[in-house]
């Protein structure tokens, strides 16, 4: 038994290591230090991240298609390039070899289940798949669809190693995320739907994080002028999607924000205990969420910078909403699995 726990618990710790790697993904954002490697797999021609500001000068006279798109002048410190240097070493030189450790273990121990060979080998094409999309966001200088594309394939190869440990988890008969065929059946659909919208909100978040000047769209006036109102207004016409992402992610906001109190409320007249604590609790770090990015808006001061960490925090309970909505959907859907092998698992 103790053999067979190992590919789970080997599970959770990729799990654990990759929100560390998409929260130091977060970081390099709020530093803008997402050129502070300019090539890959390197780092300025070489595999340390200690790179003087004159090593940096001379790589780029060197590499002159490489300059910084915030100008020739721009230079690093070493702690900038060390976020970068850190998530690279991390995605690459852990998650990586740990996934492909994880997929022979899976074969040696669980070698005639197939739901778990499939939910391994899910896993390892994704960590190759994310790794050629950080070599192109670093091609493309950061550009904010690569960059929400990035964060997209984090997501979602998070999302294959969770779905791992719950066929893990079903093997051994425990019962974290069975919510029971009868309430599943009802809340499929709707839960898919919170899904989806709660990842084009981490979407749109992106977008205004990572395009130029898109922070102050809707002002800096203060409270009610800059938030919850967009330069005092409720809305306005969209001439220009990046210019105005802003406005058009508070709206997208606010239409989730509805849709999961209202199915908050309805879940409250539901028997199934789990299904419901699992939506109650992603509401309210929705809820909280959003006046966590009211308060980053409102914390612009006279020295004209935002208070980033606020920022950072934002991203985590935004990835932590969906990464939950998302569990929970599939521990809706894994509800079939469990039926077809004839394993009742006990509710609550």
């Amino acid at each position: 038994m103790k053999d067979k726990l190992r590919v789970k618990e080997l599970t959770i710790f990729l799990i654990l290591t990759t929100i560390v790697v998409i929260t130091l993904g977060g970081t390099i954002r709020i530093y803008d230090a997402g050129e502070s490697c300019p090539d890959w797999p390197k780092c300025f021609g070489t595999w340390g991240f200690d790179i003087s500001e004159s090593e940096q000068g001379i790589w780029y006279d060197e590499n002159p298609d490489e300059i910084d798109s915030r100008g020739v002048w721009h230079r690093y410190s070493t702690f900038e390039i060390f976020t970068e240097w850190i998530h690279r070493f991390l995605a690459g030189m852990v998650l990586g070899p740990l996934v492909i450790v994880n997929w022979f273990l899976a074969r040696r121990q669980y070698g005639k289940d197939k739901s778990i060979k499939s939910a391994t080998t899910i896993s390892l094409i994704l960590i190759v798949w994310q790794g050629a999309v950080g070599m192109l966001t670093v091609k493309m200088d950061n550009e904010h669809w690569s960059v929400i594309l990035h964060l997209g394939s984090a997501l979602i190869f998070t999302l294959s190693l969770i779905w791992t440990w719950m066929i893990l988890s079903i093997r051994e008969r425990e019962s974290w995320f069975y919510f029971g065929s009868e309430i599943s059946i009802i809340w499929k659909k709707r839960v898919l739907f919170a899904c989806v919208l709660t990842l084009l909100t981490l979407f749109s978040g992106t977008l205004v994080s990572t395009s130029p000047g898109a922070n102050n769209g809707c002002g800096i006036g203060g409270f009610f002028q800059s938030w919850p109102l967009c330069d005092g207004k409720i809305f306005s016409r969209i001439t220009n999607v990046v210019a105005q992402s802003q406005m058009i992610h508070r709206w997208i906001v606010a239409l989730v924000g509805i849709i999961l109190l209202r199915y908050s409320y309805l879940l409250m007249h539901e028997n199934d205990s789990k299904l419901k604590k699992w939506i109650h609790v992603s509401t309210l770090l929705y809820v909280i969420n959003i006046l966590l990015g009211g308060l980053y808006i409102l914390s612009w001061t006279q020295e004209n910078y935002f208070i980033e960490t606020l920022s950072l925090i934002h991203l985590i309970l935004a990835s932590s909403t969906f990464l939950l909505i998302a569990t929970a959907y599939m521990g809706i859907s894994i509800v079939e699995i469990v039926e077809d092998n004839n394993r009742v698992i006990p509710e609550d």
